[in-house]
């Protein structure tokens, strides 16, 4: 039995624990973050945790995170002592026979599991030397179902301790318009309901869940140890055209189709529910529960018919009767006397649901079969495929038939397939105290058809996700993807054809089709047709056999590889630090539970120390830093000395114990910091992220301070560095297409960042950010806000803390943090979320750079764009991070390292 945790409905856990008990002593998540960006519907999450080793022994940390069962994990990554360790997937069968050798030696392998309703459980474990880091980040992709009107982004918690910083970020931008968001679920009550803040504009929406570590003990059901319980983000868009919201671009489309104000079609249903001996208890007691609600749900216009069955069938009536008062009470009846005994006829009864359905047409109507049963077939015909075949055969294609495996004990493939192969759907009914409800809310999804024979038709479009529906139903939502020919978006034109009771309706409004702009990019659009592909595919796969089954399987592979989806045909290999065990991830099949796959708990192992590696050498991002003068002669370069606390690697770009190194009018200790490269939760493949570096030089006895800006290359190699003179105004970052300005001001007085930031909106929105405050002026109104509060300015939305200040612009986050040094305060900028729009420019929007290291006799030089750049090696304070870690920089001029002028991000007016 699971518990009651494994068996809530989530979108997203991160629980990163040690395989003993938590001890704070020992061991300390001390962040945790979720960043969900939901896109035209699709779901790209990023989980990360930070975890610090407390003890003076090295110690194994274990990271587990639940994702949905739809969801594919396309990335993960551990970052150990500035070096990366990522998982790479391959085909299944290349994978194996790591999979075999270390299930031969004892070790963890089959490392996801089925855990609930709809969740797959991930771990891994790594060893952590005594007193350092190491970070931890999975990604995974999954495009939101429509189901009673609305789509749902669940998240649940469980980081068994209060965490400093815990953070859940969620951003959904729809260009269609959202109708309405709400945040329920455990985690949004007591006190924490306090740390939730949301903000709706008119295609976007933001909801930010940070609770303070007393907050993370005050829920529902949380306690010392912390949180223990699920948020859950509920939306639905606006829609006001019959044809949908399509969304294309030069190469892809993808067409959301959910017409409303369709009247509804009367529907004939018969119900075939299993009585056999297993249904006995609480399933058949709850099944008699869900049956009479719903039949209490009937309209009048609807025909319905009742079977139960064991070895033997039981009608109600022979023949569909019309739902009147008196036949409802009289189903109701023979509902609550509905007795488990016997074996399990599975073909006969689903046989005669069929029969029944097909003597009873009726013209403007749609015909519905729902199977709930909980085991296999025990009597009559017992052979799967027969059973399988004669249903197709009873059905011929003229209505859907749904089928509900009450359990674990069902055999939920051959329901899938059987239900697959007559145009439905399988759904597993799990044993728990709201399995009435289960069954209810699955039958409210289908009962109320407001299509028949839905066929969409998309002249220019290839390579297209299924086409065909034979119904579709109130509060769902058709989403089908393809290609563009010869990426000709000119000649694209989309159609849908569907029978509204006896009318047939073409939907062919070409006025509503939008090309993608910033919010929906070619590359997005291109994922979720290969994440809709791969899915119907695997579906297909079930279905076919021989050459074809072949030829299904080889493209669902072929594409889960390029697209890097984890999926029943793939696994994810963890690589780890030489000398500790390679994982490999495999995708478990519906029906496994944590039971099933016990052997696969990870043991705790002894390992060898992890690799050790130069810090600062991994992750994408550009960082902000301070160097730390030490003035020698006037005008003078000093000799310095790096200190290193590790011993020398084998790395060609670590540092040696001690040695001396020529920097510029200045002498700076080196810092240790493993979290370079994730400190600001980034996501992998996002243009990394530019902050700001003071350092200072000395011009005889005059004292000018000059800033530091590094950019990190996309590749491991050392940041690139470059200085600009203090009081200089610059464009940090400018999104022409939402009319979004970023601009800053440095000061030459300060320890290194700006005194002033601004931003500017197209809606006539204009914030000034400083250290004592923020002023906000809309329009002819001028606010100003000098506490931790919420403002909502147009569609910008600022959130001040202590030493932060979030501020969200539509698929923008910009991330200002406050630093107070020589009693002085300056403000950092970092872009936390760059948008997808490769028309955004400014400083924060640089990108990565790669160069090449050209030796000389006597000095370095880097090739960058075939030109070779003079060079030296410098460091500085990182100040995008709260610990300002000490990095090492080559140092060059600001024209350089920005491959133009300088005078191109410098503005007169802030």
């Amino acid at each position: 039995m699971e518990t009651a945790v494994g068996r809530i409905a989530l979108f997203g856990l991160l629980l990163a624990l040690v395989t003993t008990l938590p001890n704070k002593d020992d061991w300390d998540i001390y962040s945790f973050h979720i960043n969900s960006t939901v896109t035209g519907r699709y779901a790209t999450t990023v989980i990360t945790s930070r975890v610090a080793n407390r003890m003076n022994e090295s110690k194994e940390i274990e990271f587990q995170v639940r994702i949905p069962k739809n969801a594919f994990i396309s990335k993960f990554k551990m970052l150990i002592d500035g070096q990366e360790y990522d998982g790479v997937v391959k085909p299944k069968e290349q994978a194996q026979q790591q999979y075999t050798e270390a299930v031969s030696r004892g070790q963890s392998a089959g490392i996801v599991s089925s855990v609930g309703r709809t969740l797959e459980e991930f771990k891994t474990s790594v060893t952590v030397a005594a007193h350092k880091k190491v970070t931890f980040e999975l990604t995974y992709e999954e495009l939101l179902k429509r189901r009673h009107g609305k789509y749902e982004l669940q998240i649940h918690a469980r980081p068994m301790q209060p965490v400093k910083d815990f953070k859940v970020d969620v951003y959904i931008n729809e260009e269609a318009g959202i109708n309405f968001i709400e945040v329920k679920g455990g985690l949004s009550t007591k006190a924490l309901a306090n740390a939730i803040t949301k903000t709706h504009a008119k295609k976007e929406a933001w909801v930010y869940f940070y609770p303070t570590e007393d907050q993370q003990k005050t829920c529902d059901s949380c306690s010392d140890q912390g949180m223990n319980g699920d948020l859950v983000i509920v939306y639905d868009v606006n829609r006001d055209t019959s044809l949908g919201d399509i969304k294309k671009s030069a190469g892809y489309f993808v067409h959301h189709f959910a017409p409303s104000n369709l009247p509804r079609i009367p529907k004939n249903v018969v119900f075939v529910i299993d009585q056999s001996g297993s249904m006995g208890g609480r399933k058949i007691a709850q099944t008699r529960m869900a049956l009479i609600h719903i039949l209490s749900d009937l309209a009048e216009d609807d025909f319905f018919g009742l079977i139960s069955f064991d070895s033997q069938l039981f009608h109600w009536k022979r023949e569909l009767v019309q739902a009147t008062g008196a036949n409802l009470e009289s189903a109701k009846t023979f509902a609550r006397n509905i007795r488990d005994r016997g074996a399990t006829n599975i073909n006969e009864a689903v046989l005669e649901g069929a029969r029944m359905l097909n003597a009873h047409p009726r013209e403007g109507s749609a015909s519905i079969l729902i199977l709930l049963t909980d085991g296999d077939p025990t009597t009559g015909v017992t052979n799967l495929g027969q059973i399988q075949a004669n249903v197709k055969g009873g059905i011929k294609g003229k209505f859907p038939l749904y089928c509900l495996g009450f359990g674990f004990d069902v055999n939920f493939e051959f329901l899938e397939k059987m239900s697959l192969q007559n145009d439905g759907v399988a759904r597993r009914i799990y044993e728990d105290s709201d399995a009435n409800l289960q069954l209810k809310g699955f039958y409210e999804e289908v009962a109320t058809p407001l299509l028949t024979d839905v066929t969409m038709i998309y002249l220019g479009g290839t390579n297209l996700t299924q086409t065909n529906f034979s119904q579709y139903y109130n509060g769902s939502e058709i989403v089908v993807a393809g290609q563009i020919t010869d990426n000709n978006i000119e000649t694209f034109i989309p159609q849908v054809v569907a029978i509204s009771s006896n009318r047939r309706l073409v939907f062919s409004d070409t006025n509503t089709t939008a090309v993608s702009t910033g919010t929906m990019t070619d590359h997005h659009i291109q994922r979720v047709w290969a994440y809709l592909t791969v899915k119907q595919l695997l579906e297909k796969e079930l279905l076919v056999s021989g050459p074809e089954k072949k030829s299904v399987t080889e493209e669902a592979l072929r594409l889960s590889l390029k697209y890097n989806f984890v999926t029943p045909l793939t696994s994810m290999v963890v690589t780890k630090p030489l000398g500790e065990t390679t994982d490999v991830l495999h995708k478990p099949k519906e029906g496994e539970t944590t039971s099933d796959l016990s052997a696969l708990d990870l043991p705790t192992r002894q390992h060898s120390p992890p690799m050790r590696s130069s810090p600062g050498t991994s992750g994408r991002m550009f960082s902000m830093a301070y160097l730390r003068p030490d003035f020698g002669s006037a005008g003078g370069a000093v000799k310095g000395t790096l200190h290193h606390p590790q011993g020398p690697t084998g790395n060609s770009r670590s540092r040696s114990r001690s040695r001396k190194v020529k920097v510029q009018q200045a002498q700076v200790d080196f810092f240790d910091y493993d979290d370079y490269g994730t400190a600001l939760n980034l996501p992998r493949g996002r243009s990394p992220l530019p902050t700001i570096v003071t350092t200072q030089k000395n011009q005889g006895r005059v004292y000018q301070r000059s800033h530091r800006f590094l950019i990190k290359p996309d590749n491991q190699s050392l940041p690139l560095c470059f200085d600009v003179a203090g009081n200089t105004q610059l464009k940090l970052f400018h999104h022409p297409n939402r009319g979004l300005s970023v601009n800053g001001r440095l000061d030459a007085t300060l320890h290194g960042g700006f005194k002033k930031i601004v931003i500017h909106s197209s809606t006539d929105v204009h914030i000034e950010v400083e250290t004592t405050g923020i002023t906000v002026r809309e329009g002819q109104t001028q606010t100003s806000h000098t506490g931790q509060d919420l403002i909502t300015a147009g569609s910008v939305t600022v959130i001040k803390r202590d030493k932060e200040i979030d501020i969200a612009a539509g698929d923008t986050r910009l991330l200002i943090l406050i630093h107070n040094r020589g009693h002085k305060e300056s403000l950092w900028p970092v872009l936390r979320q760059l948008p997808s729009d490769p028309s955004a420019t400014g400083i924060l929007a640089l990108k990565p750079t790669v160069y090449e290291e050209v030796q000389q006799t006597s000095s370095t030089k880097l090739k960058i764009n075939n030109q070779e750049i003079d060079v030296s090696r410098s460091t500085a304070d990182d100040f995008s991070i709260v610990s300002t870690p000490t990095l090492d920089c080559w140092l060059m001029s600001a024209e350089s390292a920005l491959q133009g002028s300088l005078d191109d991000f410098t503005i007169t007016n802030l």
